[in-house]
């Protein structure tokens, strides 16, 4: 199943990144999420082409430098219009583009996209083979162990050896079959036993594909324990990540050793400053305060003074008073932690 004559991947871009979550990872939550970890490899939300055709182009494809690495996952199952959308993706500077073939929702059926393409096997090697023809950056392929009654392990070794001769050899695994008729998108994250192993029996029979865990997998420590156990190439966690963002601070000593310069992280504090400046810069635009603030609610989740974090940078915020709520959680959050360590050390 393998081809002695293709060059080797240099998987370490991958060892580590955060899900494509729709709603979730937007621009401003990516951006966040880069003061935590400078060489975590963050994607967008889905994208889908006919989004690209139809409707705003720099809209759909905005984004900071700040936040590469960084790569956009499309939706769709059309070649030519799969090939249209990494070329834009390419000529904006993005560093991969992802194909989804792994959402189980309603809406992503009825497009003919997402993990209904596991059924199809042709159609995404079809459409893997215009999208490289087309750019330079990495395609990679985002799936499920399975759907439906189609979730053996000879079914998903047919669909990734197919997608592999089309030339992609960079594979998300979400180590879960989905149920596409009875089971919620929330279920399907759920409900599916979680199959590591099967995942790991995957990379040994392409040991020439870079092969990433998602699913399931809780904080670092569990997602290290999956890495090693499976010899795999990569993990990605979704919303562990997001729910508990202050877990991506040691992502780069642990996942990256060899690229870490400088002190680690002490305290979630120690980016106020950032924040703050991130904030600064999104008020400057005219945008509402939300639009960053709901992706930090997490930061402080089990330390002094994350229940006041929560709830003072949930309320509604009009333009201009995000930066007084954010200073006034830093400031108590800041009287908290001094506290408690005057009475650590009493």
């Amino acid at each position: 199943m393998t081809d002695p004559t293709a060059p080797a991947i240099d998987a370490r871009p991958w060892r580590f990144s955060v899900a494509p979550m729709m709603d979730w990872t937007t621009s401003e939550c990516r951006q966040f999420h880069r003061l935590l970890s400078k060489h975590a490899r963050l994607y967008t939300e889905m994208v889908t082409t006919g989004a690209l055709r139809h409707g705003d182009i720099s809209r759909h494809l905005r984004y900071q430098s700040s936040e590469h690495p960084l790569a956009l996952q499309l939706g769709g199952s059309d070649p030519q219009d799969l090939a249209y959308s990494a070329k834009l993706a390419e000529d904006h500077g993005y560093a991969e583009v992802n194909l989804n073939c792994g959402c189980p929702s309603d809406r992503v059926q009825n497009g003919r996209f997402g993990a209904c393409l596991m059924a199809e096997p042709q159609v995404v090697a079809e459409a893997v083979n215009a999208m490289q023809a087309a750019v330079r950056i990495p395609v990679t392929v985002k799936c499920r162990l399975g759907i439906d009654e189609l979730d053996s392990e000879e079914h998903l070794h047919r669909f990734v050896g197919t997608v592999r001769e089309a030339g992609c050899r960079i594979f998300i695994v979400h180590a879960r079959k989905a149920w596409l008729q009875g089971l919620s998108p929330k279920q399907n994250r759920e409900v599916p036993p979680l199959d590591y192993a099967r995942v790991g029996r995957l990379k040994l029979a392409f040991p020439d594909c870079v092969i990433i865990l998602n699913g399931g997998l809780t904080d670092l420590q569990h997602a290290e324990d999956a890495l090693h156990a499976h010899a795999l190439d990569g993990v990605m966690l979704g919303r562990a990540a997001y729910q508990n963002p202050w877990l991506l601070h040691a992502v780069d000593r642990r996942f990256f050793p060899e690229r870490v310069q400088g002190h680690p992280l002490q305290s979630p504090l120690e980016i106020g400053p950032a924040l703050r400046s991130l904030l600064q810069s999104i008020e400057s635009e005219g945008r509402p305060p939300r639009h960053l603030l709901r992706h930090t609610l997490g930061l402080f989740n089990g330390q002094p003074g994350a229940k006041f974090w929560r709830r003072r940078l949930s309320q509604p915020l009009a333009a201009g008073e995000g930066i007084t709520a954010l200073d006034d959680a830093l400031n108590h959050l800041k009287q908290e932690h001094s506290r408690h360590a005057e009475t650590a050390y009493s």
